[in-house]
């Protein structure tokens, strides 16, 4: 009986929070009857509650403390008590000592992992107090600094210059030493951590000549985020190709690789890529968050008239539907979104790709390998005889597998490709530069979708501004911007790391193929005479972004760096 009242209580609080509601609890409950576990435990498997939420009100029913970090002044002494590495790993901070005892706040104070720990570094007595995670995010920053910072710094003093040869190169042997090194597996695996958790898609690491450079690509920008003693670039470097099953000894030549990594959210695909510079290797590596990426068609951001264009195309039973942007600017999400809603058992749907990014459902992909001669234009020819409903090339790069796949859409095939054009009306023109014939791409072709990525205004920090009759005039070669309208910007806050700009959201201008313009295409004709065939509702990318702009979504600014180039001046 007194089992169960505490478990009232706790859904209570729960319910006093806001945290749930009294219907969930009520279905929680009836769960519980059958399956026999704490509530918590119901609430945490039904999606109701996150973990943190559950560690919050189970130490409010033990009794354990609220610590507050706002107000609390840590000093150095104490910092230099707990390394960074223990407080990224149990995400804690201390905040108080007095008598032999060391207060410490903590996401998880149930974690007798992290209280045993505590107890070895420090020599006291441990005193749990519950923190919140966007406090303890604030105070770690603020007096850890980054992590990989701290870590780097911890490391750079025990590295020795004696290990270079009189040529400066570091044996073979030597950097498998190095790389093998718990210190350097840990500073790597905290880079790729912290990219992860700044919701990066890039991670660079570029040499120079005193030192180190450590980049993140976070909504498009680089932002640099450390830099290391050069001395550490040769372990980084051997750690990560080891990671990425690359030959470590060779330096001279590109290669390529790939990661499998453990991140918090499950596991995550990284392509890696090294180049020769002149102060050593530079390493990117791209994080493939497949969460992220594989999203429905309907969250891109296309406005209902681009989209109900773009379902016509998709629902078409043959013929050619292109998505085209420069590198980065989601064509790959896009044509995955695709075909994830056109997918139903009864149509077979195989992928050539450069590589494959995404393991789709019910969908056979094959990867591109040169090495072996297994090109796009190869595996297309292969892929028709595989009997497929729809076809998607990963790119189209020349002028042999752009006619197969012209020729395949001719054929009864429903076919989805990309293609690096400035704008949709560009692919047209391209593919006839590329020794397509006319006649053929006007039979074929059913619709190019263009797009760009421009960030989101952060919602924490938006506030009305006034952008400046420069800005206004520059957006008025597309549409005229009412000067009476409001516009938004971020300040900058926490939650945007103070850039005002928090996530993306697409920008897209959908050329749909008429009877007009095929007889168009036929005859070789030039961009802007492909735009005045447009049909009367065509909607330019520019046009598009102005839309989102005066919804609040983005800021005159970011239209116009995504977009020049894009329109005719």
């Amino acid at each position: 009986m007194d089992q169960v009242c505490e478990r009232k209580k706790l859904g209570e609080w729960l319910c006093e929070r806001s945290y749930i509601s009294e219907s969930a609890l009520e279905h929680a409950l009836s769960q519980q009857k059958h399956l026999g576990v704490k509530i918590g435990q119901v609430l945490l498997d039904l999606g109701y509650i996150n973990q943190h939420q559950l560690n919050e009100a189970l130490a409010h029913q033990v009794g354990i403390p609220r610590a507050s970090l706002e107000d609390a002044s840590i000093t150095p002494e104490l910092i230099s008590m707990i390394p960074a590495d223990l407080v990224s790993k149990h995400n804690l901070i201390p905040f108080a000592r007095q008598n032999g005892h060391i207060d410490v706040a903590m996401t998880d104070p149930f974690s007798s992992q992290a209280i045993e720990e505590l107890k070895l570094v420090t020599g006291c007595r441990v005193r749990r107090f519950y923190g919140s995670p966007s406090e303890l995010e604030k105070a770690i920053l603020k007096h850890y600094g980054s992590n990989v910072a701290r870590m780097v710094d911890n490391l750079a003093p025990d590295e020795k210059e004696d290990d270079e040869d009189e040529a400066g190169e570091i044996s073979a042997a030597r950097l498998h030493e190095l790389a093998r090194q718990p210190s350097l597996v840990n500073l790597v695996n905290l880079i790729l951590l912290e990219a992860i958790e700044a919701r990066a898609s890039d991670v660079h690491i570029e040499p120079f000549e005193k030192e180190v450079r450590i980049k993140y690509r976070v909504d498009g920008l680089l932002i640099e985020k450390s830099s290391s003693p050069k001395r550490l670039h040769a372990a980084i470097v051997s750690r990560i190709k080891i990671m990425g099953d690359m030959n470590i000894a060779e330096r001279f030549v590109p290669q390529d690789g790939h990661i499998e990594f453990s991140g918090n959210k499950g596991k995550i695909d990284i392509r890696v890529s090294t180049v020769p510079t002149v102060f050593g290797e530079s390493i990117t590596m791209r994080i493939l968050d497949r969460s992220a990426a594989l999203i429905s068609l309907e969250e891109l951001g296309m406005n209902p008239q681009t989209l109900k264009g773009y379902n016509q195309c998709l629902n078409k039973s043959h013929g050619i539907v292109l998505v085209t942007g420069p590198t980065g600017s989601g064509k790959t999400t896009t044509l995955y979104a695709a075909l994830r809603k056109i997918y139903k058992p009864s149509v077979k749907i195989i992928t050539i790709e450069d590589p494959v990014e995404y393991q789709l459902d019910g969908i056979i992909q094959m990867p591109v390998n040169p090495r072996r001669g297994l090109t796009f234009s190869r595996g297309l020819r292969h892929i028709l005889r595989q009997d497929p409903n729809i076809v998607m090339v990963g790119e189209i790069r020349d002028s042999e597998t752009a006619e197969i796949a012209i020729r395949a859409a001719l054929t009864g095939h429903l076919v989805f490709s990309t293609l690096h054009t400035n704008d949709a009306a560009g692919a047209i023109t391209r593919l006839i530069d590329m020794g397509v014939e006319p006649f053929l791409l006007a039979s074929s072709l059913e619709g190019v979708l263009a797009q760009r990525l421009v960030r989101r205004i952060c919602p924490r920090c938006k506030t009305q501004y006034d952008p400046g009759e420069s800005i206004l005039r520059g957006l008025d070669n597309s549409v005229m911007v009412d000067r009476d309208a409001s516009f938004y910007r971020g300040t900058g806050c926490d939650d945007c790391n103070h850039t005002g700009m928090r996530g993306r959201v697409g920008i897209f201008e959908l050329l749909r193929v008429t009877e007009t313009m095929r007889k168009l295409i036929a005859n070789r004709p030039s961009s802007e005479e492909l735009l005045r065939a447009a049909p009367a509702d065509h909607v330019s990318m520019r046009h598009d972004g102005i839309a989102k702009m005066l919804a609040g979504s983005t800021t005159p600014e970011e239209v116009l760096r995504a977009t020049q180039g894009v329109e005719e001046e």
